[in-house]
């Protein structure tokens, strides 16, 4: 455990960073779910120096693809909080769940609703993220996350292999939702990964552990190694890394778990510290 450091108290000379990886919502993105205006000429200076630019996020590969295109070259992404990573098309790891462990949740989460908790499921396959609930409020906030998205009659029947159930809550999901699926916890991973948002995957799923095998593959230290998060979906992640960075707006246990503290999403904290540490030329926006 270490004690978080702020901003203003890094390091002023350059540090051998060689691989960034940044959470997207609440961290990289603001608060409108607006990517920094400069990013893409930040992207391209990294580049440059041969530092390799990895968003990790629970959305979904075609989500994540869409908003890096045309600068996803040799991009790496870490999908559906770790239990997809993909580089140029290629996937370098999958941990899909059990279809019976899933057909299951998506039966836990119709009970839920009968019971009148605002809750919906996402299904999140590999090549489409399905669902059964349909009303617009519900779907609107799927599409924010799962572009390739389908609705269907029944998501325990879907022809796809399965990377995580993602639940919807309209309510704090981690007073509502989560506490309602300890049948799950025992066996797998129930993440709460925002206000209201729930991932259930495997045990052996997550952000963190999608990034230590990138780090292998690609023969990169945690030395080498910044990342950016803020929220509980980010912890296993930040241990991957000496350079570990909380956002100012993070949750408690993400900016106790963090080595620094980065500006806020709201303020382009990312942008910044990557420009500090490695000492780039100024981007303006």
């Amino acid at each position: 455990m270490y004690s978080p450091v702020a901003h203003q108290d890094l390091p002023t000379e350059p540090v051998d960073i060689r691989l960034i990886v940044t959470d997207m919502d609440g961290t990289l993105l603001d608060d409108a779910g607006s990517p920094p205006p400069r990013l893409r000429r930040v992207l391209a200076l990294l580049r440059e120096r041969g530092v390799l630019f990895c968003p990790a996020s629970g959305r979904q590969y075609a989500t994540l693809a869409g908003l890096f295109s045309g600068v996803d070259d040799g991009m790496v992404f870490i999908a559906e909080n770790g239990t997809q990573v993909v580089r140029d098309g290629r996937e370098l790891v999958s941990d899909p769940l059990d279809p019976a462990v899933a057909a299951r949740l998506v039966k836990k989460v119709r009970g839920l609703a009968d019971e009148g908790i605002d809750v919906g499921a996402v299904v999140c396959g590999k090549h489409h993220a399905y669902t059964e609930r349909a009303d617009e409020a519900f779907l609107a906030q799927v599409a924010k996350y799962y572009v390739a998205h389908r609705s269907v009659e029944d998501a325990t029947a879907v022809d796809d292999e399965i990377n995580k159930i993602a639940l919807f809550d309209f309510g704090p999901a981690a007073l509502t939702t989560a506490p309602a699926l300890g049948e799950f916890a025992d066996t797998h991973q129930v993440v709460v990964s925002s206000e209201h948002w729930i991932d259930v995957m495997n045990r052996t799923a997550n952000k963190g552990a999608a990034l230590r095998r990138v780090q292998e593959d690609l023969g990169i230290t945690p030395a080498q190694t910044l990342v950016f998060g803020d929220y509980l979906n980010d912890l296993e992640m930040l241990d991957a890394a000496e350079w570990s960075f909380a956002m100012a707006n993070a949750h408690p246990d993400v900016l106790d778990r963090a080595r620094y503290t980065a500006p806020s999403n709201n303020e382009d904290g990312v942008l910044r510290t990557i420009e500090r540490l490695l000492r780039l030329p100024a981007a303006r926006s």
